[in-house]
């Protein structure tokens, strides 16, 4: 396979490639099979296929592609490859997967597909029933290629579907990576976003929701000291091990590596070139500061990420003053407006995998996930009123901010605790030490209810009331208002040893403590609109030819909702491995411009 970038050790050798050439370095010189009409085209570099974006959607597009023959070029448009997946949790939502099979966890398409249509519904083309099944019917075998390249997949067996108690719903359903020895990848590492904004431990899944309260529980004391071991242990064995999403990537990125496929950093896709017919032939891609023009014999794939960034379209589309994401500053939307301008039709645009978060005092986003469900906490808006099941899911409790900002001010609204809350259980917002927090005036303290209210501007004996009415639930274990604690989701994040309700216990002993929390994301949920193989779709339905997306470039097939832990990587994958092998397919049927159009057999 061609490539412009140091070839290092060959895969035969089982080690990653070398560095690549840095962006800037002359273009590629033309492949060697030039034929019919890209000879003479003008093209600077001919490929196969030609990927956009280094997330897990590209870059499970490039290795597919590789696999199937192909040849690939990766081109990503910031100076860091892996994307919002790199810095996310690294989970994947993946039904009757081979591992659960493997345990003898029973699962099965058609229960897994009746969950989806419970939760999901049929919110428009991009969560239509063909999208579901194509998702479903493909993980199995996604895992069984990618384990066959290397990947160490291992279960998040504990972890419930979101919505467990509807019908299909069950626990275990989520797969992620065994930590990762970036040491593998050489000085290629250094690029990665994993090192420049991960953490760099070996932490799983699992870990998180026991080590929050590692104080607390026999269970999480362990689970601490496991992960503690596993650290040491590590290191000792000149290992550099990642966890999460940094371990996915990486994995990825090291069988990219391996294929020998070359990855060019900072160079962004800034145009796309179709032929008479419409179908995309080609693209051009700044690097150096040049445009350099490349056919793309198989299909152009995008996996450039979504708008989490761009704050005029979040404005446009959210309505949000200011945007409060956990995505990469290069997440700004441009691959969605160049395709959008070519006729690409868009859905979902209004939504995102929204979930409360917190503002630093560096202004640095964290995502709030354990520490609103343990007990002897609840959440309030601005007039100190609950409105809403604070262990609930990430984009319910995101929907039902801004929904309530319709009413009364939510925006932000507070995280209340008293002084167990803090004395048992980690806040990942406040590793960076409390009295930072205070002093900026972001994390308020007082001995008393009525006091705490005072500083944080509620109406005169609103919290009191509020906390009054919380504090009867918490006894009987029953929240009447809005059923905190009664799945099996809202369960994992809480506390077994506070009965007779995990999730409940009683604000009764200061000091109080309350901090702000804002409609935050994991990324932007809407997007071009793609079939079940990925292709993108024109605003009448129609395909533009030669034109895949996946991840957050597309409208989720899991619309409006978040079926499970992973339910943003898992589809990325998903589709991103579709279509590569629908693109390798195509050029393998001879086919190309309009002609594409008429493959429709599924190729996964």
């Amino acid at each position: 396979m061609e490539s412009t970038e140091a070839s290092g050790t060959s895969a035969a050798q089982g080690m990653p490639a070398g560095m690549p050439q840095v962006p800037g370095t002359p273009a590629a010189q033309p492949a060697k099979h030039q034929a019919g009409k890209d000879a003479g085209a003008g093209w600077d570099r001919i490929t196969d296929v030609l990927v956009v974006g280094s997330g897990g959607a590209a870059l499970t597009a490039a290795i597919t592609a590789a696999d199937a023959g192909q040849d690939v070029l990766v081109v990503e448009s910031t100076e860091f490859w892996g994307g919002t997946t790199a810095i996310s949790g690294g989970g994947l939502w993946m039904p009757n997967n081979p591992l659960m099979r493997a345990d003898g966890v029973s699962d099965s398409e058609k229960k897994a597909l009746t969950y989806m249509e419970e939760v999901i519904g049929d919110v428009g083309p991009a969560s239509s029933r063909e999208r579901k099944v194509a998702f479903l019917r493909t993980v199995p075998e996604l895992v069984d290629f990618l384990g066959g390249l290397g990947v160490q997949w291992m279960r998040s067996k504990d972890y419930p579907d979101y919505y467990p108690d509807r019908p299909g719903g069950m626990i275990g359903r989520s797969l992620e990576v065994k930590p990762f020895d970036t040491r593998l990848l050489g000085p290629w590492f250094n690029k990665a976003r994993a090192k420049s904004q991960g953490m760099p431990v070996p932490l799983t899944t699992d870990d998180v929701w026991e080590i929050s309260r590692a104080w607390s529980t026999p269970g999480g004391f362990v689970r601490g000291a496991r992960f503690v071991f596993r650290t040491l242990g590590g290191l000792l064995a000149g290992k550099r091990l990642f966890g999460t999403g940094g371990a996915l990537t990486s994995s990825l990125m090291y069988i990219v590596r391996n294929q020998q496929t070359p990855v060019w950093l900072s160079s962004p896709l800034t145009d796309l070139i179709q032929d008479e017919d419409g179908a995309v032939i080609g693209a051009v891609v700044t690097r150096g500061g040049k445009p350099v023009r490349i056919r793309a014999r198989s299909g152009v794939i995008l996996g450039a990420g979504g708008f989490a960034r761009n704050a005029e379209w979040r404005k446009k589309y959210h309505g949000l003053e200011r945007e409060y994401s956990s995505a990469p500053d290069g997440d700004q939307g441009t691959v969605i407006d160049m395709v959008s301008q070519l006729g690409g039709g868009l859905a979902l645009m209004d939504d995102a995998w929204w979930g409360p978060s917190t503002v630093g005092p560096t202004g640095r986003v964290t995502f709030t996930l354990a520490e609103r469900s343990m007990p002897f906490s609840l959440v309030v808006d601005g007039e100190g009123n609950r409105y809403l099941n604070e262990s609930e899911s990430y984009v319910d409790f995101g929907h039902h901010m801004l929904e309530r900002q319709a009413k009364a001010p939510s925006v932000p609204s507070w995280l209340v605790t008293d002084v167990r809350h803090t004395q048992r259980y980690l806040n990942a917002s406040l590793v960076s030490g409390r009295k930072k927090w205070r002093r900026a005036g972001l994390l308020l303290r007082a001995d008393t209810l009525t006091g705490l209210a005072e500083q944080m501007g509620l109406p005169q004996g609103a919290l009191e009331d509020t906390v009054q009415r919380f504090n009867g639930f918490a006894r009987t274990g029953v929240d009447e208002d809005f059923n905190r604690g009664a799945t099996a989701y809202d369960n994992y994040y809480g506390d077994p040893r506070v009965k007779p309700n995990p999730n409940l216990g009683p604000l009764e002993k200061g000091p109080f403590y309350a901090i702000r929390l804002y409609p935050g994301d994991l990324g932007t949920k809407g997007g071009l609109l793609t079939d079940e193989e990925a292709r993108v779709l024109r605003e009448d339905g129609s395909l533009i030819p030669g034109l895949y997306a996946a991840g957050n470039t597309t409208a989720s097939v899991m619309g409006r909702t978040y079926p499970g832990a992973g339910s943003t990587i898992a589809p990325a994958m998903v589709f991103g491995y579709r279509a590569a092998r629908h693109a390798a397919a195509q050029q393998a049927a001879g086919l190309g411009g309009a002609e594409r159009e008429t493959l429709t057999e599924p190729v996964g």
